[in-house]
């Protein structure tokens, strides 16, 4: 394994502690605005303190890591050892993440990719897995890069929230879109396409809405091999028994997590948020 490699993701991949320890992935936290507070995603806010605070309809707005963070988070990998970097981030159509990891790069002891996944949550943190386990096949940096790319562009989340009034307020989905779906009184589902957020289909009630975003994580399955995770924010009671249905519906399905959200996407899209990622095997 070619140790050298150093990878470095955000906390919007949502990946579980357990695997960025194993994998020795360095995390960068995004951060939540509670008020006059900055708190760090992960580690001084949690998805239930967010999910009062937006009920409570307090203010919440989330910010991007400063460079700085990134800068000292890439020099820490220099000085551990490592001679290249490979940094795996959300959206820059969501978040300037990727920009500021970008603008740290150029000051950088060591050369880092930098490499928008045009993704967030777990959709993300499968792109960062494919690179960690490339890494530790042996592959050169190139192409631990071009593996997570690959998995990237071919990793698909839709999403189920409540109401669109959070992503509206927190500019991630159009005003007049956010307006008519809370006149004509559906149930919005989305899905990630160009590294946005757009409609995909509207439903009457949200136990319709689930039953088609099952049906639509079932269809862009497959046959092939895929790894899963059912998303929530506060909806454990929905997150649970769609996992449970989805590894008995997909053929191919290799691992199947649920992991609740945390601060920064839980912020934006509310309380009830039911997601799935699907992320074919690839090579």
């Amino acid at each position: 394994m070619p140790a050298d490699l150093a990878l470095v993701t955000d906390s919007t991949a949502y990946l579980p502690q357990r695997v960025i320890d194993r994998h020795e992935i360095t995390v960068v936290p995004l951060s939540v605005v509670l008020g006059d507070e900055v708190r760090a995603e992960g580690l001084e806010i949690t998805p239930k303190d967010v999910g009062e605070a937006l009920r409570a309809r307090h203010r919440l707005t989330t910010s991007r890591p400063n460079p700085a963070t990134f800068a000292a988070a890439y020099r820490a990998a220099a000085a551990g050892g490592a001679s290249a970097i490979l940094s795996i981030h959300l959206s820059a159509e969501l978040s300037g993440t990727a920009e500021a990891a970008r603008l740290a790069a150029a000051e950088a002891p060591i050369p880092v990719q930098v490499l928008d996944s045009r993704l967030v949550g777990m959709a993300l943190g499968y792109a960062v897995l494919a690179a960690a386990e490339a890494r530790e096949a042996g592959f050169d940096p190139a192409a631990v890069a071009a593996v997570a790319e690959r998995r990237a562009a071919a990793t698909r989340g839709i999403f189920y929230v409540d109401t669109l009034e959070h992503l509206r307020r927190g500019g991630r989905i159009g005003t007049a879109r956010a307006l008519l779906g809370s006149a004509l009184a559906v149930k919005p589902l989305l899905h990630l396409t160009g590294g946005r957020i757009e409609p995909l289909e509207k439903v009457r009630t949200a136990s319709r809405a689930i039953a088609r975003l099952e049906e639509i994580a079932v269809e862009q399955a497959g046959l092939g091999e895929v790894d899963i995770t059912v998303h929530h924010l506060a909806a454990e009671d929905r997150a649970e028994p769609l996992a449970e249905r989805l590894r008995e519906r997909v053929p191919g399905v290799r691992d199947v997590l649920v992991e609740e959200v945390g601060a920064v996407i839980g912020a934006h899209a509310g309380p009830g948020l039911l997601a799935v990622v699907v992320a074919p095997v690839v090579s």
